[in-house]
């Protein structure tokens, strides 16, 4: 069952506490804090459920909490692909929160 949406611009970053290419997105402050304030199903690692879409891709992972409170989202590396996007680039991203 959906949620709320959110579609917000993020720079690709490394994930620089592994050795393999990880590739991350940044939620902003005010969407991370209200998914934060919204009630969701048990996760590990405090994650949330959501849908993503980046251009014409679109799938499901979770979203992960980070000290400083914001949220970060994993891009595949299929989608970076399939997109024609990598490390540095900004890019539009929606988010579902999945209830």
């Amino acid at each position: 069952m959906a949620g709320y949406r959110y579609e917000f611009e993020a720079e690709l970053f490394r994930w620089a506490s592994r050795r393999e290419l990880w590739v991350f997105a940044q939620l902003p402050p005010d969407v991370s804090e209200e998914i934060r304030l919204q009630p969701h199903p048990p996760a590990g690692f405090d994650s949330v459920k959501v849908v993503v879409t980046l251009g014409g891709s679109r799938w499901s992972t979770s979203i992960f909490p980070q000290a400083d409170g914001s949220y970060v989202v994993p891009i595949k590396g299929a989608v970076r692909r399939a997109e024609g996007v990598e490390l540095g680039d900004r890019v539009r991203i929606g988010v579902e929160t999945l209830l």
